[in-house]
């Protein structure tokens, strides 16, 4: 694709929370008919606690990872578990080494900014130049900037609007014949 602007979109919502709905919502509305390789976020349905961190559901597979400790109720401090989060990243890079049309990664935080979490699914989706739709808080908008290093656009968490760039994205992306090179280096070298 010559503008690679139109194959990145970072989804911003009046909450987290209304940002994920908007994903699911489209995950159902594509899942018929478009080749998704990402994750989703679930809650951990757990009262009194401040952290809101707790599954990541591959859109694939259904395979669920926690990526919380449970701390106990009335915890101050953030029980984000790194280590599931690794693990959905790497679920994440063999769905995109098999073949998809569009990457959907649910937040792009502050374990990516670090370059953990899910930054290895981030780095073959975007190395693999298939459309990639995520969220990126505007207080990192700047460490994703670095991470990236190439223009996206910012869409509303508006499904209308983010389907409609799907849509532009789909029809205009180059098909692109994987060599067995580069799935190998999505899966690590094996």
């Amino acid at each position: 694709m010559d503008d690679p602007a139109k194959t990145i979109a970072v989804v911003r919502g009046q909450s987290t929370a209304d940002v994920e709905q908007t994903f699911r919502t489209l995950v159902d509305r594509w899942q018929p008919t478009v080749r998704l390789a990402g994750l989703i976020a679930e809650s951990h349905g757990l009262a009194d606690r401040a952290c809101n961190a707790g599954f990541l559901r591959n859109i694939a597979t259904a395979e669920r990872f926690s990526i919380f400790q449970d701390l106990g109720p009335g915890s101050t401090v953030c029980h984000l578990d790194g280590a599931g989060a690794l693990s959905a990243a790497g679920a994440v890079r063999r769905d995109i080494a098999a073949g998809c049309e569009l990457v959907l990664l649910n937040k792009f935080g502050k374990l990516e900014a670090a370059g953990e979490g899910l930054a290895g699914a981030f780095k073959a989706a975007l190395e693999s130049r298939i459309p990639l739709l995520t969220s990126v808080s505007p207080a990192l908008e700047d460490a994703w900037k670095r991470f990236t290093g190439r223009p996206f656009v910012i869409l509303p968490a508006d499904p209308i609007e983010i389907d409609a760039w799907w849509q532009a994205a789909r029809t205009t992306a180059p098909v692109r014949a994987l060599d067995d090179k580069f799935f190998s280096d999505l899966n690590g070298g094996n």
